[in-house]
């Protein structure tokens, strides 16, 4: 099978890496500089105190040939479709295009370049972070959840057994819909609150004020998604969160670092997702919306 990686960050270097072992790889990115010292000196991968080198053929942007059989997309939300639009020459008719990105409504960017009997959504609950270039530390052994956007794409077995074989379990959903709102529960609440308040995660549970916010947040993520057919319980998913929250206490968010450090966030895919599926409804999320408007002014701090 052949593979392209779009967006060779922390998890696009570990499937790619691991994916290389069963497949035709090819990693595709937008840091000249990055992509030389891949090729140059492989990618490392680091678990349980083990190392291991893959090389894995890296190309810029618009290099890339294709068509290939499956390309995943690991970029920031908000350039799926400029990088898609600049790598059009991997997606064929027969293309299957696969997004393992934060957050929710990426079906939508994809259609633009696929009919949707060729997009794949998915989540995963692997965890990577990059120490340099190209050595990533495997932090997170977690399944990853894959389904078609349409039930006549029957490819998509063929892909999780090619997952599996890499080392990813890998579990096909029929209803990934209620996998991508499981995973935007803990995006949208406490995960975005972190990184509004700059602090650790376990702060927003330790913290009354900051746990009122959150567990407002998780109702209206509940009551949106199951508007829109997919059922969540308010206590329920209430108390999976603190249980999150205790379990890594210490733990910093994507968001929290990409704020921390100046860069664009991908708030308008995670609490923005829940704003335009509840104003959709004919409903309002207004703990949700004051999050996008929170993030969008802190981002415009470092302008």
């Amino acid at each position: 099978m052949k593979i392209a990686v779009i967006g060779p960050g922390a998890m696009g270097l570990l499937y790619g890496a691991k994916l290389s072992g069963c497949a035709q790889v090819t990693l595709v990115g937008n840091n000249a500089a990055h992509i030389a010292e891949i090729n140059e000196k492989g990618i490392t991968l680091k678990r349980d105190g083990g190392e291991t080198v893959y090389h894995v053929p890296a190309v810029l942007n618009g290099q890339a040939e294709g068509p290939t059989d499956l390309v995943i997309l690991f970029t920031k939300a908000y350039l799926t479709e400029e990088a898609l639009s600049q790598n059009r020459a991997l997606i064929g008719p027969e293309t299957a295009l696969l997004t393992l990105q934060n957050g929710a409504g990426h079906e939508e960017v994809l259609g633009r370049f696929a009919d949707k009997r060729h997009i794949l959504i998915g989540t995963t609950a692997q965890g990577s972070y990059r120490e340099n270039a190209h050595t990533i530390v495997n932090s997170g052994l977690g399944d990853t959840v894959i389904g078609a956007a349409d039930s006549g794409f029957r490819a998509v077995e063929g892909i999780a057994a090619v997952f599996e074989r890499a080392g990813f379990p890998c579990l096909v959903s029929d209803n990934i819909g209620q996998a991508v709102w499981n995973k935007l529960m803990i995006n949208a609440s406490s995960s975005v609150l972190s990184g509004v308040l700059g602090v650790r995660q376990g702060y927003v549970a330790e913290n009354a004020d900051a746990w009122e916010i959150c567990k407002e947040l998780i109702r209206e993520i509940c009551e949106t998604a199951s508007a829109a057919g997919y059922p969540f319980d308010v206590e329920e998913q209430t108390a999976r969160i603190a249980a999150h929250l205790a379990k890594a206490p210490d733990g910093y968010t994507s968001l929290y670092a990409d704020l921390k450090n100046g860069r664009k966030t991908e708030v308008d895919f995670i609490s923005g997702a829940v704003v335009r599926a509840a104003a959709a409804q004919g409903r309002e999320t207004p703990a949700q919306r004051m999050m996008v408007h929170m993030v969008h002014a802190m981002e415009a701090r470092n302008r």
